[in-house]
């Protein structure tokens, strides 16, 4: 697979990786190997950043459309992010509201859902 991907799978900001990373191939096995026994610059990303921007409204309690919305990079690192936290700004505790209300309905939509078909008499759905 394209380093991109392996990147996306591991979680991680490619241009952060090392060069042997970023410019070969990575098979399935390769991607397997580096979850089981991450070397250390692996570890160091996991742990400190830079994050890609999924990673980051994530910590965040976000969307990734929420970040592009207030012009928020596309890469943080750990401390970016706790220093954001910390100071908590106005948009941020709007998106984290809204966040918080999608999911509740989201919930919300699917407990309504399986009750509805709870009623019926027709065989769940194999989802």
């Amino acid at each position: 697979m394209k380093p991109l991907t392996a990147a996306a799978k591991l979680g991680i900001f490619l241009p952060a990786a090392p060069e042997e990373f970023r410019s070969q191939p990575i098979t399935r096995g390769d991607l397997e190997a580096l979850r089981q026994n991450p070397p250390q610059w692996l570890s160091d990303l996991w742990t400190a950043g830079p994050f890609p921007r999924d990673v980051v409204a994530r910590k965040l309690g976000v969307t990734n459309t929420a970040l592009a919305r207030n012009d928020v990079s596309d890469s943080m690192t750990q401390a970016e992010i706790d220093a954001l936290s910390a100071e908590e700004p106005d948009w941020l505790k709007a998106e984290r509201e809204n966040y918080a209300e999608v999911q509740r309905e989201a919930v919300r939509v699917k407990e309504k859902e399986e009750a509805r078909r709870a009623q019926t008499n027709r065989p769940p759905k194999n989802r």
